[in-house]
Order: structure tokens, then sequence, then C-alpha cells
């Protein structure tokens, strides 16, 4: 929630910015002065920005997609784990040959919160 309203500010500051100097113009001069064009100031600053944005995506996507595959590992890990355990539990009951007790969730919990 706080990284929305962080962008949402973003974005309200830029458009601010944008509609103050739309009138600005700027030389832009390219490959040691050979080339020149003149273009409103927000233009080389929002490509700046866009530029920028792109780069850290670039950057942050591989370890967003590893984070994304060792989640998916280890949940996979703990589900396997829950049922050999479940499994091991009812082979345990089997053999002292006492009738299962059903384990009710808030009696779960209370041996979970000391």
């Amino acid at each position: 929630m706080i990284r929305l309203i962080l962008v949402g500010f973003l974005l309200l500051l830029s458009l601010a910015f944008f509609l103050q100097n739309q009138e600005q113009e700027v030389t832009l001069r390219y490959f040691f002065g050979l080339l020149e064009a003149s273009t409103p100031v927000y233009k080389p600053i929002m490509a700046g920005f866009v530029v920028g944005l792109l780069v850290a995506g670039i950057l942050l996507f591989p370890p967003w997609v590893r984070g994304r595959i060792e989640l998916r590992r280890k949940t996979k890990a703990l589900q396997n784990a829950e049922v050999d355990l479940e499994r091991l539990r009812q082979s345990f009951e089997k053999l002292s040959g006492r009738i299962p007790a059903p384990v009710s969730m808030e009696s779960s919990k209370d041996l979970t919160d000391d």
C-alpha cells in the first residue's frame, strides 16, 4: 500500500513537472556536436527516467524469478513433508493399536502458541 502511494505521488510530481515545462526548449548535441536537435526540456528528462526504469527492471528481474522458483520449491517440499508426517502419524496409530483422536485446529494453535 505504501509503495502504491509512493508511486502515485511520484507520478503526480512528474505530471506537475511536465505541465510547468512544456514551453521551455533545450538544444541537445549528439556525438560531439556533429548533430544538434531542439526539443522541450521534459522529453530528455522523461527519456532518462524511462531508461532508468528499464535498467532497474532488467537488473531486478533475475533475482525476482530466482526467488519465485525457490519459494515454489520450498512450498512443494513443505507439502511433501506434511504428507509424510500425516502418513507416519497414521502408521504409528495403527501400530500402537489405539483409535486416533481427532485433532482440532484450536488445540493445535494452543500448542504452537507456547
